[in-house]
C-alpha cells in the first residue's frame, strides 16, 4: 500500500538529511514548495514538517522558515514518550539490550520514592536503548510489585518498560528531576563513553490512578542528547 503523502514528505526530508545533502542549520523546502513538489494540500505539508519539528529533526524560526536541527537526539521535556517511538520518528534504527531483570531489596531512596518500607522487595530492570546501534540511554527502573505483579515475566527486548506499563497501569502523573552528572564507571561502560564525558540524567517517578508505579533513572551521553519543549500561553 502506498505511503500517505505526509509520510512521503517526511521520508523525503529524512533521506536527504541522512545522505548529508542537507546539513545542520540548512533551510528545508517551505510548505508551499512541498505542496507543489508532492501535489498535496498545504495542510498535508504542514503536518509533515510539524511532526519532524516535534521529533527534533527540524526546527522552525518564525518569519525565516524551517531548518535542519542540531545533530543531537532530542526528547521532549514536557511529555512522557516511548524512547523507541522517538528514535523511529527521527527515521533512525532502534535497538535495545536488556541487561538485568530481577527482584531486589529497595534501597532507601527508592523505597521512599515508591512509598514502601526500606528493604521491601521491588522489581528492577536495566536496559540500554540504542539509536543507529549506538547507546543513547541507560534505563534503570524500579517497579512497585504490588502495582505490577507480572513485570518480571516480560521480555523487554520485544517492548519497552514504558510501553508495557502504559498498557497495564496507564500513566496519570509524572514528576522528574533533570541534572548534569558524571556517570559511574558501570554506566560509562554501558554508554561506551569516556570517563570525563558529562551525562544528562533524568530521575522520574510515575503514578497510575492506584498509586506510585515506578522510579526510573535515565542516563544519556551529553554529547548525543538534549531535551526540548514548546509552550503556548493563552493571552
Amino acid at each position: 500500500m502506498a505511503l500517505a503523502k505526509f509520510a512521503q514528505i517526511k521520508q523525503y526530508i529524512l533521506a536527504r538529511i541522512e545522505a548529508g545533502e542537507w546539513q545542520e542549520n540548512d533551510r528545508v523546502p517551505s510548505e508551499n514548495q512541498l505542496t507543489e513538489l508532492f501535489d498535496c494540500s498545504r495542510m498535508t505539508a504542514r503536518r509533515a514538517l510539524t511532526e519532524l519539528v516535534e521529533s527534533g529533526v527540524l526546527e522552525r524560526s518564525q518569519g525565516l522558515g524551517t531548518f535542519v536541527a542540531g545533530l543531537k537526539s532530542q526528547s521532549s521535556l514536557l511529555a512522557i514518550r516511548n524512547i523507541a517511538d522517538e528514535i523511529k520518528d527521527r527515521g533512525h534504527g532502534y535497538s535495545v539490550k536488556q541487561l538485568e531483570l530481577a527482584q531486589v531489596s529497595a534501597p532507601s531512596a527508592v523505597a521512599i520514592s515508591l512509598g514502601l518500607e526500606e528493604g521491601s522487595p521491588v522489581f528492577y530492570s536495566v536496559l540500554v536503548h540504542c539509536e543507529q546501534d549506538k547507546p543513547l540511554q541507560v534505563e534503570e527502573r524500579y517497579v512497585n510489585p504490588q502495582m505490577i505483579p507480572d513485570y518480571l515475566k516480560q521480555d523487554f527486548n520485544l517492548l519497552t518498560p514504558h510501553e508495557y506499563l502504559s498498557k497495564v497501569a496507564p500513566l496519570t502523573e509524572a514528576r522528574h528531576t533533570i541534572e548534569a552528572v558524571i556517570a559511574n564507571e558501570q554506566t560509562q561502560q554501558r554508554l561506551a563513553i569516556e570517563p570525563t564525558e558529562p551525562c544528562l540524567q533524568i530521575l522520574r517517578r510515575t503514578w497510575s490512578r492506584k498509586g506510585v508505579v515506578s522510579f526510573a533513572r535515565l542516563t544519556h551521553p551529553g554529547s548525543q542528547f538534549r531535551l526540548g519543549g514548546h509552550l503556548t500561553f493563552n493571552r
